[in-house]
């Protein structure tokens, strides 16, 4: 396993722990595309035009870099006018906080009440205004915004406990325990590495086991309803906004989606990946890759 990738999947095993912000990224920005399997670049115009015609689209951030979430507003906008049936999909909402969403997108909460009544501080904690434009974008366009995550506190016992340790009250906002499929073997060894790398040795097989666990739970909550919302609706192009670790080699989230949906035509698209990942990993890390440099001349 590469550094990169031990690195990559650990920020993603943070996500809902690290709470670092970046100041927002005022300048001007030149984007750039790459075809990973093709290992060469691609126009934007291009990528954006074979985006839209898919069912689902997943822009992988990393979660304190405001330069991701500025590429995930101007790509929503692109995608936006070449596909008006827009759906944006949201790890940073937990699924019990559909209705709060809902409300503010039909004007009924300001801002300031979305922020507490999804209980946003504590449940993701990242900086607001990396995400409040890509709201107010959805409520200004009237476009559904879906709440995909679990909630913290069942993915929190979950890694103390098991899945099998949940009552049926904590079983409401995830699929059955038999739709969740516990791998696969690449994807738990990958984690295990890096599991094992931060313990130092301080573990043993069950605690990892409830680890992955909460992990894949994690993922097939995501996918779950990812793919209810693109079943539902099929003329539609959702786009995922989500860590990065929930996409690499299509582990997380994009297997388990097809799994429910066979026919369904998704792409996974990393912002901003390192430049040493642009290189030999096989299986290809993600489909695309979307960078931002600021434009020449800008301060």
């Amino acid at each position: 396993m590469t550094h990169f990738t031990k690195s990559r999947i650990w920020i993603g095993l943070l996500s809902l722990l690290l709470c670092v912000a970046q100041p927002l990224h005022a300048e001007p920005l030149t984007p750039t595309a790459f075809a990973v399997s093709q290992k060469t670049a691609i126009a934007t115009a291009q990528l954006l035009d074979k985006l839209a015609q898919l069912d689902v689209v997943y822009l992988g951030e990393t979660h304190d870099r405001a330069a991701d979430h500025q590429a995930q507003l101007e790509i929503l906008q692109m995608l936006h006018q070449k596909q008006p049936r827009l759906i944006i999909a949201m790890e940073m909402f937990q699924r019990p906080y559909q209705a709060v969403l809902d409300r503010y997108l039909k004007g009924e909460l300001s801002e300031a009440e979305l922020v507490e009544q999804s209980q946003y501080k504590t449940r993701w904690g990242f900086d607001w205004e990396f995400y409040a434009p890509i709201l107010r974008f959805a409520k200004a366009q009237q476009l559904p915004v879906i709440a995909l995550n679990t909630p913290s506190e069942v993915t929190r016992k979950v890694a103390r406990q098991g899945l099998e340790s949940l009552t049926p009250t904590e079983r409401r906002f995830i699929p059955p325990l038999s739709a969740i499929a516990i791998g696969p073997d690449a994807y738990r060894q990958r984690l295990q590495d890096v599991f094992e790398a931060i313990h130092q040795g301080k573990t043993n097989s069950m605690n990892f086991d409830y680890f992955f666990q909460a992990q894949v739970l994690w993922d097939e909550t995501m996918a779950e309803r990812i793919a209810q919302v693109q079943q539902q609706n099929p003329d539609a192009l959702v786009v995922v906004l989500v860590g990065q670790g929930h996409l690499f080699f299509g582990d997380g989230i994009p297997q388990r989606v097809t799994r429910r949906r066979p026919m369904v035509k998704q792409a996974t698209v990393l912002l901003n990946p390192a430049e040493e990942v642009q290189t030999e990993l096989q299986p290809p890390i993600a489909d695309y890759f979307w960078s931002t440099v600021p434009e020449a001349g800008s301060k």
